[in-house]
């Protein structure tokens, strides 16, 4: 063979090469479907909400990390919210609007969103579900005056407090973050469950998250649902204690979602897709119990939920200590990032909060649910996304079946109907 060929024959391979080299550094970049050819992000940047609260964590290290730069997505901005009604408002403004692209969120909310029942004037905001961000990690909390009640799952000693308070001439309150939403359902499903009605027997009130200690300290409610590090600092201020976690009154119930306006996703839907890969990633990196030292340290920043890390880190790790007197070292009821499928949207999950929204009279009988999820559970996207990755434990099916609830009550999402008319208290006839 001439030294022409071997020139020739090493310059074909030294190019070969590169250009693989080159292939390889934009598939790190930007992995699978769309984007490896070249299609990435329509925009570099969204704006995305986030409430003080450990579920939030995702998008934490999604950006920490630098998993939205490694998407093509170098300006996300991740954006704390002041409220569940402010994470609203500025979800109805968009960003173009000085508001949001999207946020975490309560599950419920894209659905009252997308309806107008939470709206200004009505509007509907069109939204859409592309993942879940969490599964349970929710505890219901009671002041310490409760402590000789031992108020726990079971509602009724509850119930016969709170009857003799209201006999005494005091008011009695219990606090969630927004009307609808998940914390709303959890603390209304328990309380009624033990025969108290939500909306007859104790007074519910709307409280932010990080407001909640300040308000159970000077005597505001008797009981609040909320997710952490609010319970864990009700202890560690002497306050009050956990009754339960909310794992206790569904086994890895769906819990907050990644919420985005839908105009945004159906106007950038490669940027969408790097947002989800992003947020993905960051989950399987919380889930892993090497991480979760770290992943504490991360969410206590200023910047995000500003707490000690002392406030977060053991009830992350699922060493839960009630404030009772009660403990457990390792918690099955530990909140889950990506483990059992925690970040697939279930279209069933979704059926359920739509049916217990209607129970309590924030959505209409005769709303047409099917049709509602259709439009705003966009776990196609998840699937997609989820390709992409390379994940291989994707869900066969939209629905995860029957759930059983503590109470022995089941909900079908064949038959939401023998549900909602298998419950006692309820707003709905």
């Amino acid at each position: 063979m001439r030294s022409s060929d071997h020139s020739t024959r090493r310059g074909l391979l030294k190019g070969a090469a590169a250009a693989l080299a080159v292939t390889a550094a934009a598939r790190a970049a930007l992995p699978g479907g769309a984007f490896a050819q070249g299609a990435g992000p329509e925009v570099k940047g969204a704006k995305l909400g986030f409430i003080a609260l450990t579920d939030a964590a995702p998008l934490f290290v999604a950006k920490e990390k630098g998993l939205f730069a490694k998407y093509g997505m170098p300006d996300v901005e991740v954006l704390k919210q002041a409220s569940w009604g402010t994470t609203r408002d500025n979800l109805v403004l968009g960003s173009e609007g000085n508001g949001i692209d999207g946020a975490h969120i309560l599950t419920p909310m894209p659905y009252l969103i997308s309806a107008g029942r939470v709206t200004q004037n009505s509007v509907p905001v069109p939204m859409y579900i592309l993942a879940r961000l969490n599964l349970a990690g929710q505890c219901i909390s009671v002041g310490k005056e409760y402590l000789g009640d031992k108020v726990a799952l079971d509602t009724r000693p509850f119930k016969a407090a709170l009857e003799k308070k209201k006999a005494a001439g005091k008011s009695v309150k219990a606090a969630m973050t927004f009307p609808g939403g998940t914390h709303d359902l959890w603390i209304r499903y328990w309380l009624a469950a033990g025969g108290i009605d939500p909306d007859k027997d104790i007074e519910t009130i709307v409280v932010p998250p990080p407001q909640m200690v300040a308000n159970m300290k000077v005597g505001t409610m008797d009981c609040f649902c909320v997710c952490e590090p609010w319970n864990e600092q009700l202890i560690t201020q002497g306050i009050g204690y956990t009754a339960l976690t909310t794992g206790e009154l569904w086994k890895d119930h769906p819990e907050k979602a990644l919420g985005m306006r839908a105009a945004w996703v159906d106007k950038n839907p490669n940027a969408a897709k790097a947002l989800l890969m992003a947020v993905m990633e960051a989950q399987q990196w919380c889930d892993k119990p090497e991480n979760r030292d770290e992943l504490a340290g991360i969410v206590a920043k200023r910047q995000w939920i500003n707490v000690p890390v002392g406030d977060v880190v053991k009830r992350m790790k699922g060493e839960f200590d009630y404030g009772d007197g009660r403990k457990v070292a390792n918690s099955p009821h530990i909140m889950k990032y990506w483990a059992d499928d925690a970040s697939y949207p279930y279209k069933s999950h979704d059926l359920w909060f739509l049916t217990e929204d209607i129970r309590w009279g924030k959505f209409d009988p005769q709303t047409d649910t099917k049709a509602l999820i259709e439009k705003v559970n966009r776990e196609d996207l998840w699937r997609d996304a989820a390709k992409t990755l390379g994940v291989t434990a994707i869900p066969a099916s939209t629905s995860r079946g029957k759930e059983t609830f503590f109470d022995g009550k089941v909900f079908d999402p064949e038959n939401p109907a023998a549900y909602l008319g298998s419950l006692g208290i309820k707003k709905v006839a």
